[in-house]
Order: structure tokens, then sequence, then C-alpha cells
């Protein structure tokens, strides 16, 4: 009888976390000379194989360009990997003399890693890589509509890490995607944690599951420009982080908060540098597909400026290279205020820096909260102020954000998976990397001694109370205690006038 393929999909889920288990097993024995091979041959795969996944990632989802799709393959295979080569994953990692603390780590075992449809492959790269390097499995849940592109980089990693030395299942990957899968993944008893990207229901249901996780949040970055700013500097950042991949980086800018003094010279350079600017009646039509519902259009995700206006009726030039809409409101009935994943910007005019602290805010409240924050600025005062104020766990200056938050810019870790704190419900608020992957034990050495314990005063009887109790067991019968009470009371009266 051929089964449900709801049914089949949890079945190939429990058969990939045991073959997950037994080579985590035999992954957690090997040495750090030994992972970090595995882990450099894995990198050297992603990079030769990175314009291919690109090409693959954009043929099945559609989304962004292939330029780009390569280029992020790459950033897990250089940046990535230059920046996890060197971490110490086995053993004892370190060990502090002074106070007598080693550390040692112990990997978590399977990791449950959610794939996204915008980035697909180069989120599997980044995602085996950190797992492999401490010692942990993988099993991958990819994205529907990514399925095939997922695969192959999967595949890529586990024959590189093969080659390497590392054993037959420490890399799998779904074949069968459908939600009943992911749940039962997440919540297998073989899952020790997950790694969740994708969207809000996802996330939320790897918090739900009972699980460790990390998730993310969505990034509805806002970008203030300071009368400071050097203009040419930075609109040829901000464009070159906002089209990259046609915005399909959560990190990328959503909303520019200009400073009127600049503002003119800012939409000089804007246009000569490619923006197109959208009239009233083109805004309209723009935002008219921008949601579906309360949600973000998906045709619009990741797709050129042209398509984007064509699907509207609006001719713009074809070396447009991004649309930004004037807006002066916030709020979900305003769509460009929204997180948009596309070559599209919302432009909003402030008087000062602290108008403009207080328009960023409200944006990184509307879908942002504890994601990413940029600010284009020369006054050390002004950026420290936003940094101390911005609920934004990554504050990026002078530099795109697409690029800084994930770290190619900024001496930030990089990677692929940006956590956004508390202020984003999420577990942390860093840049997400093996380190997050292990447990660490901390071998303790005693340094000094403990004093004895003294008893207080409180434990101490009261001495009126000692003494009627002494007295009333040598006394006559029938005398009361209120009588000797009385007796013992007169008595050190008695003494203290004397």
């Amino acid at each position: 009888m051929k089964l449900d393929p709801d049914l089949q999909s949890i079945q190939e889920v429990r058969t990939l976390l045991h073959e997950a288990k037994a080579a985590q097993r035999l992954l957690e024995s090997m040495s750090q000379t030994q992972i970090d091979a595995i882990v450099a041959a894995m990198a050297k795969a992603a990079d030769r194989e990175a314009e291919r996944l690109g090409a693959l990632a954009v043929e099945e989802t559609g989304f962004g360009n292939r330029a780009d799709k390569a280029a992020k393959n790459r950033f897990v295979a250089a940046d990535v990997y230059g920046a996890i080569k060197d971490m110490r994953t086995v053993g004892i990692i370190r060990k502090d003399e002074q106070h007598r603390v080693w550390e040692i780590a112990q990997p978590v075992g399977v990791v449950a890693a959610i794939i996204p449809s915008t980035n697909p492959t180069s989120t599997v790269l980044f995602k085996c890589m950190i797992s492999v390097k401490s010692r942990n499995a993988i099993v991958i849940s990819p994205h529907p509509s990514a399925l095939r592109c997922s695969l192959e980089a999967a595949k890529l990693m586990q024959q590189a890490a093969l080659e390497a030395g590392a054993p037959d299942g420490i890399i799998r990957c779904l074949t069968q995607p459908t939600l009943e899968a992911s749940t039962e993944l997440m919540r297998h008893k073989l899952t020790d944690v997950i790694l969740a990207t994708g969207g809000p229901g996802m996330v939320k249901a790897a918090y739900s599951s009972g699980k460790p996780a990390y998730g993310v949040g969505p990034g509805n970055v806002p970008v203030y420009i300071h009368s400071s700013a050097d203009i040419p500097k930075a609109v040829r950042q901000i464009l070159q982080s906002k089209t990259f991949d046609y915005g399909t980086i959560c990190a990328s800018e959503q909303a520019l908060v200009v400073d009127l003094a600049v503002k003119p010279s800012l939409i000089q350079e804007l246009k000569r540098q490619g923006a197109y600017f959208l009239n009233e009646q083109e805004k309209q039509n723009i935002e008219s597909v921008l949601m579906v519902g309360k949600g973000l259009n998906p045709k619009i995700v990741g797709r050129s400026p042209q398509i984007i206006a064509g699907m509207v009726g609006i001719s713009v030039p074809s070396d447009a290279r991004v649309l930004i809409a004037e807006e002066t409101a916030v709020g979900h009935e305003h769509p460009f205020s929204m997180e948009k994943l596309s070559p599209l910007l919302a432009m909003y005019t402030v008087n000062d820096w602290r108008e403009g602290c207080r328009r960023c805010i409200e944006l990184l409240e509307l879908g942002g909260l504890g994601h990413t924050l940029g600010i284009h600025c020369e006054e050390e005062a002004v950026i420290e102020a936003f940094g101390l104020e911005k609920p934004a766990s990554r504050i990026v200056v002078n530099t795109g954000t697409t690029f800084g938050g994930i770290g190619a810019t900024t001496g930030i870790l990089p990677s692929l998976t940006l956590g956004c704190g508390s202020f984003g419900n999420n577990i942390t608020s860093d840049n997400i990397g093996p380190q997050h992957l292990l447990n660490i034990k901390r071998l303790a050495f005693g340094l000094r001694e403990m004093e004895p314990s003294v008893p207080s005063e409180i434990d101490a009887p009261d001495p009126i109370e000692h003494a009627v109790e002494a007295i009333q067991a040598r006394g006559k019968p029938g005398i009361t205690r209120e009588e000797v009470m009385q007796l013992v009371k007169s008595v050190l009266a008695e003494m203290q006038l004397h």
C-alpha cells in the first residue's frame, strides 16, 4: 500500500535523523585537525560551485540574480570560512589560569536547519559549515519552492565532507519538504537544536517546538542620513547594498531618513546614480501590489525594478536600479513603510537627528525590532546617540546595511543568520556561528576555603525565656509561668539599677 505523501515525508525525517545521529557520534570523536580539514574541503567545494548553485537558485525560485546569488555563496566560502577556520571547537578550547577555569567544547548533537526560499543555496552552505565545524550533524528542511537547488547545495557539502574523511550521514536534506515534515523535524526527540531562517510563522513554530532554537526576525531596516554625511559615498553604498540580489537579504535598507538640510543634494545624487523617484500616482500603483492581505506579496520579492514597475503598467528606464517613494507616515496602511525585500525604498524627511532618531524607532517598531539600523554620519556624538537609543542589534555606520549587517564590510562575525535579541523575540542578538552550536563545559578548580558558619543572633535563645524555663524546671509545683516571668523581670530590673 502506498503511503500518503505527508506520511512519507514524516518517515523520511525519522530515517534521516537516525542516520544523522549515528554519524554525529562518530564525528564527535574526531580531532580538531580532522574537523578543520573537513570544513576546509567544504569551503573549497562551495567556492568552486558558487556560480552553478547561484544560477540554480535563480532558475528555480525566480528571486534575485545569478551574479549576486553566486557572490553570496562565495561570501560563505571565503568570509564565513575565514572567520571560523581557526576557532577551537574540540576539547579544551580555553584556559583561564588566573581564575583556574578551563572551558571544554561539547557539540549539541543534531541540528535541524530550516532554509528560506530567498537565500537557499548560501544558507545551506552556511549552516552545513558551522554545524560540521562544531562537530554536529545537520538535517536540512528546504523551502518547497527551492528544493532542487537546496538539495544540490547539500549534496555538494556532503560529498566534500565525505571525501575529507567525515562519516556518511552528517549532512542530510529532506527530499519531500512538507509542513508536516518540518514540524516532525523540529519536534523529534533526536533533534537537539533548530536553526530557523524563514518567515515569521516558521520561526514561531521553531520556538514553540520545545527544542532550543535560534530564530531570526524581520528586518525593516531604516537608514539615517545626517547633515554631516559624505553624500556621494553614502548614496553609492546604499544603492550597492539595496540592489544586491534585488534586496532579498533581510539586512538591506528599507527606508531612508534624511536631514532636510541635505535632502536636495541627496536626491540629486540618488538620481545620478540610478534611482528612479515615483510620483504620487506611480507610488499608489506600486502600493496596490506591495501587500497581499497583511503580508508582503511574494511576486515582488527579489524582482528587478523594471519587472515590479511593469506589474502596474509603469515604464521606468532600463538602467533604473531602485524605485523610491517619498513617505510621511509609518504603519500597516502605508506599505512603503514596511519591509519590502525588493529594490523599493521609502524616503522620509526630518529636521534634525533627534527627529530622525524618533522616525527610525517608529520604523523598527513597525516590523524590524532588534534587527539592523544604518547611519551615515561624521559626528561621533550623533553616532553614539543612535547606538545607545535604538532597539537594533546591529547599528551599521558609514557602510551599506546588507554588507555591514552580515559582516562583509564590518568587524561583525560573518554570518547569514542574524539574531534580533529579545527586541525581536529571539534568544540572542548575535550573528550566529559555530560557537552557538556548542555546549561549553567549565572545569573549575577550587581557589579558596569557605569560612565556618557562625550562628546568627536570630538563632540564639532569648535570655529571659531561658531563665524562665530553668526556674520553672527547679521551682515548686504549682508555680505558674507568669509568676516566674514577673520574678525574672524584677530581678533584671534591679540589676540594671545597680
